[in-house]
């Protein structure tokens, strides 16, 4: 141990450290090592050596081998409240992200009433989720034909960049834009520094796909087919490229798409792109005809996409994974997928899903830990979240990785505990959950609410 990691504990927070985690195994930017980190004011102090001193004051949790991450951050969650709140809500939602190990999520602007689509309906939801979070919260606007006047109040009011549709989203309150629109909004972001993201799916390639109902997700598959986000992705950088515009591709399914967006990135388009974990560890082969909890848009592929889609995530092309958690009441998941709601929860699982893919293909937590909190929390700009390091807030994940348990839907935190990974057994056991250096979850059990809402930085 340096003198310099003995000074760094020893003088955090001017003496005041009240805290200290200790583990073998501490995922840092640098690496994973054992570690002390010491906790000051709701802040990383210091990161210093295993056996350095602990402070005078200071409390010391010692967590073994138990691996300490950094919170993750999870920047694509359909919270649906206000409005549908039967479907979700953010108390439901937020404890369900804190026994996954996230510490900070932002909320999509649909599927609640009103959606975030003017400052008012931003305040509106704002008010709802002030009380109920157990986790930080911040919020997407959205982009809608005819609200192209309200998108700098919304950059104005703190909203971290706004979403739209290239095809019908699945509720009439949230259209979608046509090309002309999606320029129109684009400028108009691009103009104050804005960040757009797109559900790309082609309407035109949609509707020319075949139109089957039913039990079969075979036929559903062919309703939502890989052209149609080809397709949308390909004009979105077309015209990203045209005006200079930062864009996002949310929940990427199809790897066909993948040369177009490592192009793009080539040429400097500013392009990001997400995946999510039913992409990454489930497959169509293995749906069973009526499983509609198995249903979203884009859909689940085959397993040889699937593969091609783990290599884009390992070589930079597809830059973080996220949830895109979109539940609804179980009576909306029937078992025709024509008209079933499309929508995974997986807030609580996200990251045992994830791992027990990762580690079978030869990656490590590390690579976890930068897909789903380090370059979210890059994507919104929240400097102060995605990593253990000093001045970074004190918010982690404690993570048995070796430990494997079997999804029962009764045991999740979700409002509706409909799971596609019901019955799955996954490695890695979440066993406490730090929010600013409190301990908000443990041995499954919650503290009162202690989120925050964040807006993002101007």
């Amino acid at each position: 141990m340096s003198e310099r990691d003995v000074d760094a504990v020893a003088s955090a927070g001017n003496g005041e450290a009240e805290l200290v985690l200790r583990s073998t195994r501490v995922v840092t930017p640098e690496g994973t090592r054992a570690a002390s980190v010491a906790v000051s004011g709701g802040k990383i102090a210091a990161v210093a050596a295993y056996d350095a001193p602990v402070p005078d004051g200071a409390r010391l949790e010692d967590l073994g081998d138990d691996v300490l991450l950094p919170g993750l951050v999870d920047t694509h969650v359909h919270v649906n409240d206000p409005g549908r709140t039967e479907w979700e809500g953010f108390w439901t939602a937020t404890r369900a992200a804190a026994a996954g190990g996230i510490t900070t999520l932002v909320d999509m602007p649909l599927n609640s009433l009103p959606p975030t689509t003017t400052v008012d309906n931003l305040r509106t939801k704002q008010e709802v989720a002030r009380p109920k979070a157990h986790i930080d919260v911040g919020f997407w606007g959205g982009a809608l034909p005819d609200n192209v006047q309200d998108l700098k109040p919304l950059h104005d009011a703190g909203v971290y960049g706004f979403k739209c549709f290239l095809s019908p989203s699945g509720v009439e309150e949230f259209p979608e834009l046509n090309q002309d629109q999606l320029t129109a909004s684009m400028a108009e972001i691009t103009g104050f520094g804005g960040l757009l993201i797109v559900h790309a799916e082609d309407p035109h390639e949609l509707d020319a796909a075949p139109h089957k109902s039913g039990p079969k997700y075979a036929d559903y598959l062919q309703t939502r087919p890989r052209v149609s986000e080809n397709t949308a992705i390909e004009g979105l950088v077309a015209v990203a490229k045209r005006i200079g515009a930062r864009v996002h591709v949310l929940h990427l399914s199809s790897s066909d798409a993948l040369p177009l967006i490592a192009a793009a990135k080539r040429e400097g388009v500013r392009l990001t792109v997400e995946t999510c974990p039913h992409y990454l560890t489930l497959t169509a082969e293995e749906v069973p005809d009526g499983a509609s909890e198995f249903k979203c848009c884009p859909p689940i592929r085959e397993a040889d996409n699937q593969d091609l889609l783990w290599a884009a995530l390992a070589d930079g092309t597809i830059d973080c994974v996220v949830t895109d958690h979109s539940p609804s009441t179980a009576d909306l998941k029937t078992d025709d997928f024509a008209t079933a709601w499309g929508g995974i929860s997986g807030l609580q699982l996200s990251l045992p899903a994830v791992w027990t893919e990762a580690r079978k293909r030869g990656h490590t937590l590390e690579d976890v830990v930068r897909w789903m909190s380090t370059r979210t929390a890059e994507l919104v700009g929240l400097d102060q979240k995605g990593a253990i390091e000093a001045g970074r807030d004190a918010d982690f994940a404690v993570l048995a990785p070796d430990e494997t348990f079997t999804v029962d839907p009764a045991e999740l935190q979700h409002r509706n505990r409909v799971t596609a990974y019901a019955g799955k057994t996954l490695s890695g056991v979440v066993k406490s959950t730090w929010l600013r250096g409190e301990r908000i979850l443990h041995g499954g059990e919650f503290t009162e609410p202690a989120g925050r809402l964040l807006e993002r930085k101007n």
